[in-house]
């Protein structure tokens, strides 16, 4: 969850400093939110791949690539699934990953497929 309050905020910043800057003023500054936008992003990905790091190898064996390589293709409401997918109990995402049980939520059990279907599990 505290990815998604860091997101929240950032994109709320980013909102207000636009809304604040005039034309001329947001063209120079343009380069410097660029550059900060892509720090951010960087610290965001390593605390989302340390998220990934689970108490389970199988679990890192899934969530691990998937952050290093489809991750950025997700859509912003895909992202907050996966985000909010890492918020739940190790036990619970083994049954789901390994077909033990079925996810009663919808958005979180669509991106368990979409993991599994991406490792071609």
């Amino acid at each position: 969850m505290d990815l998604i309050l860091v997101r929240l905020v950032f994109i709320n910043c980013v909102n207000q400093e636009r809304v604040l800057m005039s034309g001329n003023e947001a063209s120079s500054n343009a380069v410097t939110n660029n550059e900060n936008s892509t720090n951010l992003l960087k610290v965001n990905k390593a605390r989302l791949k340390w998220a990934c790091r689970r108490g389970m190898l199988e679990l890192d064996v899934l969530f691990i690539p998937f952050v290093d390589e489809a991750y950025d293709d997700l859509s912003t409401k895909e992202q907050f699934t996966f985000e909010r997918l890492l918020t739940c109990q190790d036990p619970e995402l083994f049954a789901w990953f390994m077909g033990h049980e079925v996810c009663e939520d919808t958005e979180l059990n669509t991106m368990v497929q979409l993991i599994l279907n991406r490792v071609k599990v």
